[in-house]
């Protein structure tokens, strides 16, 4: 919606189910294009890249948190699973879509993050371990494509109100607040992006 409303000639919209994205669609008079993506499947982000050959600026936002701590989880199961969307999902968006954003003049990588990715929490444990892989990732792949020009950017958010965040009952900051932030950051050239207050509060520590 933040594209749209700053003059996006066409923005990829991905779900797993494209009839969740009907609504958005039929809003943006065929701006908004509906991808069916799951992140997990190689198959379908090369098919992706395949049908988005002209992206500029790839958001790389999925993300599942299953609340489970490194050792109070029963298994490694919710660990991997987490591993396969945050991280592995993400690590191959990238490696598809780097090539499509060097062809189109450098481009722009918005790799979303946590907060929590740069201080772990105990409860969140095994996401918090994927959004620190995230983190990393980022760094590695900034050096990699600055020979390309593209501006590789990570957001390091603390709780957004977002299905995802809904049992939580703790300050929230709104999806359309952080999606501003993030294009803030694009505009000034930044390379990290901490959107909210709770986001700002970790930084400020982190220094």
């Amino acid at each position: 919606e933040e594209l749209i409303k700053r003059g996006a000639a066409k923005v990829y919209a991905s779900a797993r189910n494209t009839a969740a994205l009907k609504e958005l669609v039929d809003a943006s008079n065929g701006r908004v294009v509906a991808v069916r993506l799951d992140v997990t499947n190689e198959e379908q982000i090369l098919a992706a890249a395949k049908i988005a050959p002209d992206t500029q600026i790839l958001f790389n936002n999925a993300g599942i948190n299953h609340y489970t701590g490194i050792i109070s989880a029963a298994d490694s199961k919710s660990a991997r699973a987490q591993m396969e969307v945050n991280y592995f999902g993400l690590m191959n968006m990238t490696r598809a879509f780097a090539p499509i954003l060097g062809k189109n003049g450098g481009g722009v990588l918005v790799n979303i993050s946590s907060a929590v990715g740069l201080v772990g929490i105990p409860a969140l444990g095994t996401y918090s371990a994927t959004k620190a892989a995230v983190h990393s990732l980022t760094q590695s792949v900034r050096g990699e494509l600055r020979v390309q020009d593209t501006h590789v950017i990570c957001v390091y958010p603390g709780s957004i109100d977002t299905d995802m965040a809904a049992g939580l009952d703790i300050e929230k900051e709104t999806p359309q607040h952080v999606a501003r932030e993030i294009f803030k950051g694009i505009e000034s050239g930044a390379e990290e992006v901490y959107p909210d207050k709770v986001a700002l509060d970790f930084a400020v520590k982190l220094k």
